[in-house]
């Protein structure tokens, strides 16, 4: 789960780099079949280069900042854990409570918004679907036209072409025109198109880029039209003309469907120099530094944390023997928990039965109790591959006294079940609040 909504944040970062880029820079060049096909190959690259491994040794902006907010709690980012523990505080001890699963209300919502926007396509294709098949067709080299006897806006889908009998007769350029929409495939577009908006429907760059796709559409069919010799005057009166109508398929290609203005200033602007295209050169740097910036860190130092439970300690359930991690033999850097797709599980439970098995085991240092030295103390360690538990560390504590006490229990840990990436047992690096408080 942790890792589809990681998926989902990258591919968003890339996809609004390349969005606004092409919005800003090539959106009016004129090269509209170079234009058109640039922005469905740069949408479905964005949607790749998440799946590309890239990791470094050194702290990234994804590791220090895009995972943990998606996980919900880090250590590596000020505050995010200290407001976990603090979502237990006032707990009786000894007991453990779940956290609310962010990750989990975060995809639940991702879903809900994806099938309502799916249902929202359905319903329109189903409308369109059902007038086609009630409607007879004649078949024509490389399309199949409807005439309908009714006064109806114009539009074409896959290799369909329904117009109002009126309109036939009178007006052939329209005809032409969504002939090209036929020709140059522009339905399959709109279905790539409309797939891509369900899978990224809180993208708002996503619909507006839609909308440019459209656009394009028109553009190229109004320019394959003018070049038939069609004087273009009567042409964009005809366009005036047509504009008002009930639009009833949005997501077809229609003659009166796109934005008139545009349509026509694009008619009389002229095509933009050929040098205009290189442009899409400076979008090649733009979106190898977002990569690089996503890039995942292998550092045993700043790997990511994904704690998803705290403890809290009042009272001294037992004591817990002083003992030291034992170092491995194996030096494989460490993976973080976030990024395992098999997550490391203590006594065959989750994070909340291993804060039960610390509450019954940590020991409230009584010179800690005289002196009412309370507060976090964060560590990490490290779950080996046989499940046993190393490198006890601490990130961060309000006192000395608490680090040992917190160490020591940490550190007598039973073993754990490993971690598995592709169905091999791995190191994984786990971050661990505990919360010592007095009454």
């Amino acid at each position: 789960m942790n890792a589809f909504l990681l998926y989902l944040l990258k591919s968003t970062l890339l996809l609004a780099v390349f969005d606004a880029f092409f919005l800003l820079v090539m959106r009016r060049s004129g090269h509209f079949r170079f234009n058109r096909v640039v922005l469905l190959l740069g949408s479905v690259a964005c949607l790749l280069l998440p799946l590309i491994p890239l990791r470094f040794h050194t702290p990234t902006l994804y590791t220090m900042w895009i995972a943990p907010a998606v996980i919900g709690v880090a250590d590596g980012v000020a505050g995010v854990a200290e407001s976990a523990a603090d979502a237990a505080a006032g707990v009786a001890s000894g007991r453990a409570f779940a956290l609310p699963g962010w990750p989990a209300c975060l995809l639940a919502l991702y879903l809900a918004g994806a099938a309502a926007t799916l249902i929202y396509y359905l319903r329109s294709y189903g409308g369109m679907f059902r007038l086609l098949r009630h409607t007879p067709g004649e078949r024509h080299d490389g399309y199949t036209l409807h005439l309908l006897d009714q006064d109806t806006p114009s539009f074409s889908w896959l290799r369909h072409i329904v117009l109002s009998r009126s309109d036939f007769a009178r007006y052939p350029a329209i005809l032409t025109h969504e002939k090209t929409h036929v020709r140059c495939g522009h339905s399959t577009d709109l279905l790539l198109s409309s797939l891509l908006t369900v899978f990224q429907w809180f993208n708002p760059l996503v619909w507006v880029c839609r909308g440019e796709l459209k656009l394009l559409h028109e553009y190229e069919a109004d320019d394959f039209v003018l070049n038939q010799g069609i004087d273009a005057t009567q042409y964009q009166l005809l366009l005036v003309k047509k504009a008002v109508g009930e639009k009833r398929f949005l997501l077809a290609n229609g003659f009166n469907h796109a934005q008139l203005k545009n349509r026509i200033t694009m008619m009389q602007t002229p095509a933009g120099a050929a040098w205009k295209k290189f442009s899409l050169l400076l979008l090649i740097p733009l979106l190898a530094a977002t990569v690089l910036l996503l890039a995942e860190c292998t550092s045993r130092e700043s790997a990511t944390p994904a704690v998803e439970q705290t403890a809290e300690t009042e009272t001294l359930p037992s004591v817990a023997p002083e003992t030291k991690a034992v170092p491995v033999e194996d030096e494989s850097e460490p993976i973080s928990f976030a990024l395992v797709e098999t997550k490391p599980r203590f006594d065959g439970g989750d994070a909340n039965k291993f804060s039960h098995w610390v509450n019954q085991n940590l020991q409230y240092p009584p010179e800690a109790k005289e002196k009412k030295i309370q507060g976090r103390v964060t560590l990490q360690f490290t779950v080996e591959k046989d499940g046993s538990v190393t490198d006890v560390k601490v990130l961060r504590s309000p006192d000395q006294i608490l680090s040992d006490a917190a160490v020591a229990v940490i550190s007598n840990s039973p073993k754990w079940t490993p971690g598995y990436v592709n169905g091999e047992p791995v190191r994984v690096i786990y971050n661990y609040p505990v919360l010592f408080q007095l009454k």
